[in-house]
């Protein structure tokens, strides 16, 4: 059976070290367990990327340490990945404040992607976006993405 093409944004890295939401924390880190075995095909984007390296340190660090303890592979963003990033903010999903949001999500759609996994419930899982994301794929012919939260993916499982 294939393995599942999981995006991370970065929330779900940020939440490796989230001591003030222990659940969590507790959820992230679990994940990441699964993540380290290999059980899923992880992606993430050049933008995550660009998200950690803007962190201060000692945070930056410890979150490329935790990196590099899985198997992952860097989308850089297209040209159709733009496209769909902007056309998320002319169906008025997201703003243009939220861009880099957008960009998680565009990368994730084009690249065929099985889910997006976030903790950014404000901009990224919410049934606004979900809805509007659905309505991309559906109108544009990418595939249907499902956007869930660490919690969510891991009760999958059970």
């Amino acid at each position: 059976m294939r393995k599942l093409k999981v995006y991370l944004d970065t929330s779900v890295i940020s939440h490796l070290l989230q001591e003030d939401v222990p659940e969590k924390m507790a959820d992230t880190r679990q994940l990441w367990e699964m993540f380290k075995a290999g059980k899923y095909e992880v992606y993430l984007s050049t933008v995550t990327l660009e998200e950690i390296a803007d962190c201060p340190e000692p945070k930056r660090s410890e979150f490329r340490k935790n990196l590099e303890q899985i198997k992952y592979t860097v989308l850089g963003i297209t040209d159709e990945m733009e496209t769909v990033a902007h056309k998320i903010i002319d169906m008025g999903i997201l703003t243009n404040k939220s861009y880099d949001d957008c960009q998680h999500i565009a990368a994730a759609v084009v690249t065929e992607c099985n889910c997006i996994i976030s903790w950014n419930f404000k901009h990224i899982v919410n049934i606004k976006t979900i809805h509007g994301v659905r309505a991309i794929t559906n109108l544009t012919g990418y595939k249907p993405i499902d956007i869930l939260s660490p919690t969510v993916l891991l009760e999958s499982e059970g």
